[in-house]
């Protein structure tokens, strides 16, 4: 269970995180959540067995760093994160990233296999609840030697918060954290050595982010 530093409303907290899950084919509407499916349906991912799904991760993957070693065939993909710490709920930023070639026989082992960026700046949700549909979350992704944009998407796509956390198995005590989900990617899902992402609230003027580089490990068949 690693405690990690964070800065939770302007505060620098120690947080420890006890739990942590990736919640899966969170979308509102059902043919966003379609065109997911087939985008990692493209790729030999199986089908869900139902949405959305609660996928439980060590809690070891979680990082802050700028740097992780991952699988070739691995990539990011960008989502709001929920955080219960100390009688409250937190929202911040987040990278699930996950090994592609691993998810096309077990979606929950390609998730657990990789470690999981979060930012360091995290907002008090009831600050945004009342503007959630507005919230954006975009990625960039680095190829040929320069940042593309990778996804963007207003969170109007994603479950609300309340809905969310109503089915969350388990649910969020203290100390759970849970990624909630995201939208597609531009051009299809693919790896890139470096990962920059961001939730942007158009409302309060602000943002939060963070971005990491990849270091691929060597595949030996």
């Amino acid at each position: 269970m690693p405690d990690v530093t964070l800065d939770l409303g302007g505060r620098q907290t120690r947080a420890r995180v006890q739990a942590m899950i990736v919640a899966g084919w969170t979308g509102r509407d059902r043919r966003a959540v379609e065109a997911h499916i087939a985008e990692l349906e493209a790729l030999g991912v199986p089908r869900p067995s139902a949405v959305p799904l609660f996928y439980r991760v060590s809690t070891t993957r979680l990082t802050t760093e700028d740097e992780i070693e991952s699988t070739p065939m691995s990539s990011g993909e960008v989502e709001p994160v929920l955080l219960q710490h100390g009688g409250q709920m937190w929202l911040g930023v987040g990278s699930d990233h996950t090994d592609r070639e691993v998810e096309a026989y077990g979606v929950a082992v390609a998730k657990q296999l990789c470690d999981k960026p979060l930012a360091h700046e995290l907002w008090r949700l009831t600050d945004v609840a009342g503007h959630w549909d507005r919230l954006v979350i975009r990625s960039w992704i680095t190829e040929d030697g320069r940042e593309v944009p990778y996804q963007e998407g207003a969170l109007e796509g994603l479950l609300h918060p309340d809905d969310l956390l109503r089915q969350a198995q388990p649910s969020l005590t203290d100390g759970t954290l849970m990624f909630c989900g995201t939208v597609p990617a531009r051009g299809g899902i693919r790896p890139a050595p470096s990962f920059r992402y961001e939730l942007l609230d158009p409302v309060l003027g602000r943002s939060i982010g963070g971005s990491y580089r990849v270091r691929t490990l060597p595949l030996i068949r």
